[in-house]
């Protein structure tokens, strides 16, 4: 499990008032048709941040297998991005102490102050790298945000692990830089 869900696990029963295993017990009994009435329910009825509200859904749903993890989940038929994945996340983890991984239903954020990058399981054989750099061109690799739109302002396509290089790196740490 990544390191920034488990906090907000490990923090859920101070910052909500309830563990997680006793948010699952109350949503069980509820049978919501959309994981916005869901959110919606415990943020109204229960004043839970939406923060901890949509992880608190998320985590609520179950598969065969048991808690659905939200990477996990992104990587299904994907399996072979999920080494990029792990090289990237390994690479801006280098960059400083301040950085939370935030996964969402289908990317995650990599966040300083601001999300600075997100990566993107974006076909079977491509993942989506998100960039916010502000003043750089457009290039053949370093493309316009695509399909990210104002969440970043350029995206890389990346199929291989090598291509987690130097060039890349610099890329992310200006915009690690920029979210400071």
């Amino acid at each position: 499990m990544d390191q920034q869900l488990q906090t907000m696990i490990n923090n859920m029963p101070e910052k909500t008032g309830k563990s997680l295993d006793e948010w699952k017990s109350i949503l069980k009994v509820k049978n919501f048709a959309k994981h916005s009435e869901a959110v919606n329910f415990l943020k109204k009825d229960h004043g839970v941040s939406n923060g901890f509200a949509n992880t608190i859904v998320h985590l609520s749903k179950e598969d065969q297998t048991g808690e659905v993890d939200l990477v996990d989940a992104q990587f299904i038929g994907k399996e072979s991005l999920r080494p990029i994945y792990e090289r990237f996340k390994a690479e801006v983890l280098k960059l400083g102490d301040d950085i939370q991984v935030v996964p969402k239903k289908t990317t995650v954020s990599f966040v300083r102050k601001k999300q600075f990058a997100l990566f993107k399981p974006a076909t079977k054989s491509r993942g989506d790298l998100g960039l916010k750099l502000k003043d750089h061109e457009i290039t053949d690799r370093l493309e316009n945000s695509g399909p990210f739109g104002t969440m970043c302002t350029h995206r890389v396509r990346i199929s291989s692990e090598e291509e987690v290089d130097v060039e890349l790196m610099a890329w992310v740490q200006q915009a690690y830089e920029a979210a400071g």
